[in-house]
């Protein structure tokens, strides 16, 4: 059974090998030991820390095979983005040209570098190995982390957005830096991305144009992949528009791809979320997909499973309670998929 759990100082070398085969644009999780270290650190501290409001906190979660103690996949939450260094992305405008007397009326879309999303809280840090993909496991991995701000909605802010990975090839090649970012930068994409990766945001403002960039100044090919995402990432952008998520116009300086955005409560798996009491046994036919959670904070567990419920109870197998760590009538909380 694959279950989520926070991530443990032991996780290290699997979430080294995660970050070192996902390939370009995985930004948030560059493959350097030392920096990944200090990930697991921030996280276990966050978890540690009492939080009224969100901050410079940051959630990390490992998905488990109960069964191999195999861990495959990794996903985060930032709390607050920006509150340190300026948070970008450009905001796809239009600039009108007109002219009454030629008859010519023009809409023009126009990139403006922006930092309009600062303080959201940004779900990132998503990867699963191809061996763990199947049986609920993708729902499971993205879905997760909104049954633990269910739970915990101090901790976090009113807005969630997600970046998703924009286009490129399986080379790195990204049609969106080629045609603008390395006229500035003067470097590859996987290296900027790299850097970025890194925390090493503030060069940003000091090489790109403070200037709105028409966008019918870049190459066809730069233009065709504003707004798009990587086919890898197709599923989980789909997963996120079940929840609410929309894309409002802002995309990514390097490779273009798009931020999706919702209000934190207007979340579907958040609305839809119950506390129930559980209740150790086989589950009647019949059950209904779900997540289902415990309530702790340190020790937060999230499972798939298909559940029966009735009268406030819901039935949990023994194998199931045991991976959530919970005992006969304590709380559960469920969200149906």
């Amino acid at each position: 059974m694959k279950f989520i759990r926070p991530i443990a100082p032991t996780d290290l070398p699997a979430l080294l090998h995660m970050a070192e085969t996902a390939g370009a644009g995985f930004t948030s999780l560059p493959p350097d030991e030392g920096y990944l270290r200090e990930k697991i650190e921030l996280s276990i501290a966050s978890f540690d820390r009492e939080v009224q409001q969100a901050g410079h906190e940051r959630y990390m979660f490992v998905m488990e095979d109960s069964d191999s103690g195999e861990v495959g996949a990794c996903c985060a939450i930032e709390a607050a983005c920006g509150l340190d260094e300026p948070f970008y992305n450009y905001r796809v405008g239009l600039t009108v040209h007109a002219s009454r007397e030629l008859g010519i009326y023009n809409q023009v879309p126009t990139l403006y570098l922006s930092n309009d999303l600062t303080g959201t809280s940004v779900l990132c840090s998503l990867y699963m190995k191809p061996g763990f993909r199947g049986a609920g496991a993708g729902k499971l991995l993205s879905k997760c982390r909104f049954l633990f701000m269910a739970g915990f909605p101090q901790r976090f802010a009113d807005k969630v957005i997600a970046e998703m990975r924009g286009v490129s090839n399986e080379q790195g090649h990204s049609p969106f830096w080629e045609g603008l970012g390395r006229h500035f930068f003067s470097v590859d994409y996987d290296r900027a991305e790299h850097i970025v990766g890194m925390g090493n945001k503030a060069f940003i403002a000091e090489l790109m144009p403070p200037h709105p960039i028409y966008a019918v100044l870049l190459p066809k090919t730069a233009q065709n992949v504003m707004g798009k995402v990587h086919n890898q990432t197709a599923p989980a952008l789909h997963l996120l528009e079940q929840e609410g998520f929309r894309y409002q116009g802002y995309i990514d300086i390097f490779d273009g791809g798009p931020s999706v955005e919702v209000p934190r409560t207007e979340i579907r798996s958040i609305k839809r979320a119950r506390l129930f009491e559980a209740a150790i046994a086989e589950p009647a036919s019949g059950g209904v997909a779900c997540l289902v959670s415990n309530t702790a904070l340190h020790g937060y567990r999230c499972a798939y499973a298909e559940l029966y419920v009735e009268g406030g109870k819901v039935a949990l197998p023994a194998p199931l309670a045991a991976v959530l760590q919970l005992r006969d009538g304590e709380q559960v909380r469920v969200t149906p998929l």
